[in-house]
């Protein structure tokens, strides 16, 4: 699923991810002084962030994926880049001030085990945030797409059943990892597109569910739901706003 180049994840989900990211770190309160841990990274949104607020040597990272690990490393030279899952950091207990997983949760094996460790990583005091596009509600970035997937085949297996999709999710996950003093909240953004094409490409690259579903589709079924994502968003240039959920707990 995640088995991508990172340029191809970064033109299909960086996009969005890049402007949450900044989001992220203001909402979540991360200062000059702390040390921050991003879990499941991918190619580096959320950990370029970090190493603007905190210095490089203040940041870990961590992501099952090879081909992500390699472009942090020259993307972000001196960082420390780790790979592993969320179910097992490869951190001593009570390391960072922060364990920061945006964009994560639905994909983990097990999302209560995953806080929990990243729980483990975090010091006393210190807190693990987590966000979600809100899948459930229609207003994730790839709403559109997975609308127009199940206008033409209502049985499309979509994200809204994922761990943490729906409102309040995040917070009950964080809960069952034994977290305390649950914040919770919406971050929303807004990315321009230029053109319908612009937008559509990166859909053809094989990333995350989306792409699987779309690769899996023969020719006449993927013109058929390409067109029909062109009817669905307004005239080109257009905006796509989404929210994700964020909530964070306090060790």
């Amino acid at each position: 699923m995640f088995d991508v180049a990172a340029d191809a994840y970064a033109q299909f989900m960086g996009r969005y991810s890049e402007p949450l990211a900044e989001q992220f770190v203001e909402w979540v309160g991360v200062r000059p002084g702390d040390r921050a841990l991003d879990v499941g990274s991918g190619p580096g949104a959320l950990t370029a962030r970090l190493v603007e607020r905190l210095g490089v040597s203040a940041v870990s990272a961590v992501d099952p994926s090879q081909p992500f690990l390699a472009s942090m490393r020259t993307r972000l030279p001196g960082l420390d880049v780790q790979y592993g899952s969320a179910e097992q950091l490869p951190f001593p207990d009570d390391f960072f001030d922060h364990a920061m997983a945006q964009l994560v949760v639905h994909f983990m094996k097990d999302p209560v085990a995953g806080l929990a460790e990243m729980a483990r990583v975090t010091r006393a005091g210190g807190c693990v945030a987590v966000c979600v596009w809100d899948f459930a509600g229609d207003r994730s970035p790839l709403s559109t797409f997975w609308r127009a997937a199940t206008d033409l085949d209502p049985e499309a297996r979509t994200e809204d059943d994922l761990a943490g999709a729906r409102d309040g999710e995040l917070g009950r996950l964080l809960e069952a990892a034994d977290l305390t003093t649950i914040r919770s909240g919406e971050l929303p953004i807004r990315v321009p597109h230029q053109s319908f094409d612009e937008w559509w490409e990166p859909y053809t690259y094989g990333v995350g569910p989306a792409g699987e579903y779309f690769t899996s589709l023969g020719d006449e079924a993927r013109h058929a739901i390409r067109e029909r994502c062109r009817a669905l968003l307004p005239p080109a240039p257009f905006d796509v706003e989404a929210v994700a959920w964020v909530a964070v707990g306090l060790v």
